[in-house]
């Protein structure tokens, strides 16, 4: 099957920018008080509903993996880049990182208790949302939890300035209303919502529950 573009592009960055990515995004979740307050919740929901694993996607460095297991939750990570998946595996050695696309899970039909995907999903253009959270929905148990994190906006493209190497990247702006429309749509309901303003766009964190 022929690999759709938008995912060779998210590789290729990625794979290119894996060491120094990691050194950022670690520092800004150790900032991210609100962020970590967020998944602080979507764990204890998940361990109350009898601990399921949970699948961190689009997983980078594996930073908000060991968060999850720090919180007690059974968490291994997904990410599209053999390249952030080394850079986690060493980060930490003792949990479990896997190279895959989140929009088709090497993973069995309500396998999983929770599923995160902490700014992840932005790579994905809005028409193809409805494809994704189905995929979210399918590995999820029945009252499985699910918990985003996005930059939010008005659906927009944003493609970033292009490093001497040649290699860029696009993102979309989400609108939380459509995202939230999306996952009723595809059999979740809403549990909690929470949105800010970034130093940069505004952000958007959203939870639900797969229902039964």
């Amino acid at each position: 099957m022929t690999e759709l573009p938008l995912l060779t592009a998210t590789r290729a960055y990625y794979d290119t920018v894996a060491e120094e990515y990691a050194e950022r995004v670690r520092g800004a979740f150790a900032q991210d008080v609100w962020g970590r307050a967020m998944i602080g919740g979507f764990v204890e929901e998940v361990r109350a509903d009898g601990g399921l694993p949970v699948a961190d996607l689009g997983c980078g460095p594996g930073h908000v993996t060991a968060h999850l297991d720090a919180l007690g939750a059974r968490a291994f990570g997904v990410d599209l880049s053999p390249r952030m998946v080394d850079v986690a595996r060493r980060a930490h050695p003792g949990l479990r990182f896997e190279v895959g696309s989140m929009s088709a899970l090497d993973l069995p039909d309500g396998e999983l208790g929770g599923v995160i995907a902490w700014w992840s999903i932005l790579h994905t253009p809005p028409e193809l949302l409805p494809e994704l959270f189905a995929e979210f929905h399918r590995v999820l148990a029945p009252g499985g939890r699910l918990l985003l994190g996005f930059h939010a906006g008005d659906d927009q493209p944003y493609t970033g300035r292009k490093r001497d190497d040649g290699v860029s990247y696009d993102i979309h702006l989400l609108s939380p209303d459509r995202v939230d429309a999306l996952l009723a749509r595809a059999g979740f309901t809403a549990t909690a919502r929470m949105r800010g303003e970034g130093t940069r766009w505004p952000w958007a964190c959203l939870a639900g529950a797969a229902r039964k």
